[in-house]
């Protein structure tokens, strides 16, 4: 299989709190809710880096497309990295994160491979981590 990851899924409680929090709160680029006149279409994209979307979509729909019984997210079932370039902006990212209504799960501290990370949980218990990783640079 060739590697063509373009979109991550997180599925949400409240979709309209949800895209205030990552839009709002947190900055990221989207043209907001679409898909809102189809059966469980209603969904939220946000651009990323180098094509790569994330998704915000109502749990009760992803369980309608799936066929799955529908079920709570919890914060262990993954992680989403935020690599960013400095210690100060790691700071940066928690606060205004937790300013958006985001748990801080652990707060930026010095790491065992010389970077720099801290926790938070979105307000659908998504795990964040934050990190300045002075080998992971990132491009732009």
């Amino acid at each position: 299989m060739q590697p063509r990851i373009s979109v991550i899924t997180l599925g949400v409680e409240d979709l309209d709190r949800a895209v205030a929090f990552y839009r709002d709160g947190l900055g990221l680029p989207t043209d907001g809710i679409v898909g809102r006149e189809f059966d469980n279409g209603a969904v939220a994209f946000f651009d990323m880096q180098c094509g790569l979307k994330l998704s915000l979509w109502p749990r009760s729909s992803l369980a309608a497309d799936t066929g799955l019984p529908p079920r709570a997210g919890g914060p262990f079932e993954f992680t989403l990295g935020h690599n960013v370039v400095s210690k100060a902006e790691v700071d940066e990212v928690l606060q205004r994160a937790t300013k958006a209504g985001a748990t801080l799960v652990k707060g930026a501290q010095d790491t065992f491979y010389g970077g720099y990370a801290g926790y938070f949980m979105d307000p659908d218990d998504h795990l964040w981590e934050v990190v300045f990783n002075p080998q992971m640079m990132p491009k732009d």
